[in-house]
């Protein structure tokens, strides 16, 4: 099978990584990248062997299928100009900087046939899917991704920058939108809310405190599912999982002995396969090109995210409208 022609679209930090992947990858054949930085395109065109295009038409007449990384602001729009050239795309999170400009783009992919996804990486974590079978009707899920500051993407919130990969691994396990979002937010070191904490609540009872921070001391990326008969620890960061699982039917008849009990408890880690979540997510979505299948996240659940984080932005910027209403009150 030949591979499939693609080209990335806007190589800043995340999308050189693009190209890196789609260089190495047996799926793909990089055409070429584009960027309006002219020197840093011809930078990256050169390091990984392909064409810097002068503009994205040259570099979309070239390829099958695209990579759009650049700033969210613009992903409506080159995704728009995607479609109208049959290309397929794989758009960056978030999806878009409104749901708005999200239904519009799920609605130019689908008058132009071609097939869209969205790059929510973190489904590709090989922690998170060695743990993914044995997490069904969680009660309780608890994230807390924190990351030191880093002069980019300061353009979106803490929220649509970080806590969106959680926001879409919450939706894809409970598998329903959320009934009630509680939400606060405090910007430190960027005129957006660089900190955040949210509470989603949903319609079978299933709470999820979500936690990021781009401006902490450290680095972590966790995330712990409470069940019915199992409790699992993943560290995304490090790329484990651990499983506490409870012989529900051997505790019942063990009820009368709190020592024995323990005995219907098993603790164990499991043993993610290895590979780069890039690599994995982009292999999927060109293999889902060519003979179809799972690909990267939908756009459909893209725009899910988009939403959720959308109702989480409303609800921080309420309570800060609520802490000044407050402090001038008391002034």
């Amino acid at each position: 099978m030949e591979p499939l022609k693609v080209g990335v679209w806007g190589v800043g930090v995340w999308g050189e990584k693009h190209a890196r992947v789609y260089h190495a990858l047996e799926e793909t054949r990089l055409v070429g990248v584009y960027d309006l930085d002219r020197a840093r395109a011809a930078e990256v065109s050169a390091r990984h062997e392909c064409a810097a295009f002068s503009s994205a038409e040259a570099l979309l007449e070239a390829c099958e299928a695209v990579s759009i990384a650049v700033p969210t602001v613009q992903h409506r729009a080159a995704l728009e100009r995607a479609a109208a050239a049959g290309r397929h795309a794989l758009v960056e999170k978030p999806m878009a900087p409104t749901v708005s400009d999200a239904d519009a783009m799920i609605e130019s992919a689908r008058r132009a046939g071609i097939h869209l996804q969205v790059g929510h990486v973190e489904r590709f974590n090989p922690a998170l899917r060695a743990a993914r079978p044995h997490v069904h009707s969680p009660k309780f899920i608890e994230c807390h991704r924190l990351a030191v500051f880093q002069p980019r993407s300061l353009d979106i919130d803490v929220v649509f920058d970080l806590m969106i990969h959680d926001l879409d691994i919450v939706l894809d396990v409970v598998g329903a939108a959320p009934s009630s979002i509680s939400a606060v937010g405090v910007a430190v070191l960027s005129e957006n809310e660089d900190i955040a904490n949210t509470r989603l609540e949903f319609p079978d009872g299933c709470v999820a405190n979500l936690t990021a921070s781009r401006v902490s001391q450290e680095r972590l990326r966790r995330i712990r599912f409470f069940q019915g008969d199992a409790y699992l620890s993943i560290d995304l960061f490090e790329k484990t999982a651990d499983l506490l699982h409870v012989d529900v039917e051997r505790l019942r008849a063990m009820r009368a002995s709190p020592l024995a009990a323990l005995a219907a408890i098993s603790r164990g880690k499991l043993a993610p396969e290895g590979g780069e979540p890039l690599t994995l997510e982009l292999a999927a979505f060109a293999r889902s090109l060519k003979t179809g299948g799972p690909g990267a996240a939908s756009a459909e659940a893209g725009r899910a995210a988009l939403a959720v984080a959308e109702e989480v932005r409303g609800a921080m910027k309420r309570r800060a409208r609520q802490w000044a209403s407050l402090s001038s009150a008391g002034s």
